[in-house]
């Protein structure tokens, strides 16, 4: 199921770069945004209103408001005004996906999720992957503004605050009413931004309402909705090593669809984005013996990652995934960690 949930967050989430550089063929970024999410708000509130208001108190709805605001107004923002400038679905993809990297920095003194040796030189690995991708697409584009290339990095940054505003909540907000206050949240948003800008009207042209099509049901549904799903799952560090392989796929669909460049360093680069998901996500870099698990020093135990460990002093250490002492998916992984 895992397997399965990763592999369908990672088409749909990529998805969207596709579904952006659709419609900004017809129109500019807010109107995209406006009629991509005022119509689908409306929806949602029928749907999920009322539960809503019954479940959520005021405090987790402004937790939730601000989750949105970040996660999908900020973000889908940068991610489009930057396609709209010029820079291709797949470098924006990969500029994105520098996003483990300060995720899994600011895990360990944030939410106490230490990430281990073997997930550092899986994270490192993929980072490498995008920096071989990203100079190839780069090269390969001409008549971009070289400031446009920051844009989604200030998305990236606006989606990790979302990540972890959420993930230090104690409050488990029912999937569905999530997106629902988020889209109601964007479609304020970006409602706002495109009736001051006078760019409320839509285009008339049928591409542009397909592509809307192709972004509230891939995107919206399948790769914003599948991303908490497998946060919660996974954890941050597993569910943010998946973000290397947006990149890729990013750029193997838009040379497909748009003729954008894909050539052996994009290839290379998908190698690598694929290998770090692996060191990450299948086990630990080496494994010692159980001898040497039960006498290894706690600090050396923690570092590599080592599977079946357990504290010499009967004290109890938190899970990296979700920072429970009990949790009995960390048991046999080496996800632990002592408090100091």
């Amino acid at each position: 199921m895992n397997v399965l949930l990763s592999v369908g967050f990672v088409l749909t989430w990529s998805s969207g770069f596709i579904g952006a550089k659709l419609g900004a063929a017809e129109a500019s970024a807010v109107t995209t945004l406006m009629w991509r999410f005022l119509p689908l708000a409306l929806v949602l509130a029928a749907v999920v209103g009322r539960r809503a208001v019954r479940e959520l108190t005021a405090r987790s709805l402004a937790r939730q408001i601000a989750v949105g605001a970040l996660s999908q107004s900020g973000y889908l923002l940068t991610v489009y005004y930057a396609i709209q400038l010029g820079v291709s679905s797949g470098t924006t993809a990969l500029i994105d996906g520098t996003q483990p990297l300060v995720a899994g920095a600011l895990a360990g003194p944030l939410l106490r999720q230490y990430v281990t040796a073997r997930q550092w030189a899986g994270l490192c690995l993929g980072l490498a992957g995008v920096l071989v991708v990203t100079t190839a697409d780069a090269t390969a584009v001409t008549g971009v503004p070289p400031w446009a290339y920051g844009i989604p990095f200030l998305g990236m940054m606006s989606l990790v605050a979302a990540t972890f505003v959420e993930s230090r909540s104690t409050t488990r907000v029912e999937p569905m009413v999530g997106l629902g206050v988020h889209c109601a949240t964007s479609a304020v948003v970006f409602t706002l931004l495109a009736v001051a800008t006078g760019d409320a009207t839509p285009p008339a042209a049928p591409s542009f309402w397909l592509s809307l099509v192709w972004l509230v049901g891939l995107s919206t549904f399948g790769g914003y909705g599948l991303y908490w799903v497998v946060l919660r799952r996974d954890g941050l560090t597993r569910v943010n090593t998946l973000m290397f392989l947006m990149a890729p796929v990013t750029a193997v669909w838009g040379a497909l669809m748009f003729g954008e460049p894909f050539g052996v360093r994009t290839a290379l680069g998908l190698a690598l984005g694929l290998a770090a998901v692996v060191v990450v996500r299948l086990g630990p870099v080496f494994k010692l013996p159980s001898f040497a698990r039960r006498a290894a020093p706690r600090r050396l135990v923690r570092a590599l990652g080592v599977p079946g460990a357990r504290p010499r002093t009967g004290r109890t250490w938190p899970c990296a995934r979700c920072g429970e002492s009990a949790c009995q998916a960390s048991r046999g992984r080496g996800e632990f960690e002592d408090r100091p």
